[in-house]
């Protein structure tokens, strides 16, 4: 299973005076803009963070997930929480010749917890011999920062912060108390082998 973004969060999409005023940085002065571009960079990690630890997409982006076998031969659970469209999905045989299905074919079943991919008759489509099948979708909670719940975009910026702060002595083996503590209730819950 492979899963790759296909689009980037934007620069104007992300919180960073909201990081500033949580840093307490001074205001006023020629050399403002100066530390953006490094509030940037530990914005996006510390979204990647959160995103990682949860499984939840913060911000809108475009995703490509391929697979070789359906895990249900009628569902296939999705990768990441937060999908909000399935733009298409295709059949690649052995060769690399493409297949676009028909979206009568299957349709997204959003959940909270586990959005998937099923079938709207009896199976999903079966996949080719030594084949695989791309799934592109559309995941987050919005395409603006104050789509995000607080609670995330809260430890986010927490996080940010303690990236911002302690870049010199980072333990990358652990998160923030504080962090952890807001994450808990999105971490996802695995029963029977997950879904």
């Amino acid at each position: 299973m492979i899963l790759t973004e296909l689009t980037t969060i934007l620069t104007a999409q992300l919180p960073v005076s909201l990081l500033r005023e949580h840093l307490r940085l001074g205001t006023g002065f020629a050399e403002d803009a100066a530390q953006d571009a490094l509030l940037e960079a530990y914005l996006r990690a510390a979204i990647s963070s959160v995103e990682g630890r949860t499984g939840v997409v913060l911000l809108e982006k475009g995703f490509s997930w391929g697979l070789t076998a359906w895990r249900h031969f009628d569902r296939q659970a999705l990768p990441v929480r937060q999908v909000s469209a399935i733009s298409e999905v295709k059949l690649v045989d052995v060769v690399g010749a493409e297949t676009v299905l028909d979206s009568g074919l299957y349709r997204l079943c959003k959940d909270d917890l586990a959005p998937a991919i099923a079938a709207t008759g009896l199976a999903l489509p079966s996949i080719p011999v030594n084949g695989s099948v791309e799934i592109s979708f559309t995941a987050g909670y919005g395409a603006d920062w104050v789509d995000v719940p607080p609670d995330l975009a809260r430890a986010a910026i927490m996080l940010a912060a303690d990236f911002y702060e302690n870049r010199a002595t980072q333990d990358a083996t652990s998160l923030p108390a504080g962090v952890l503590a807001l994450l808990e209730r999105f971490r996802p819950i695995r029963v029977f082998g997950g879904v």
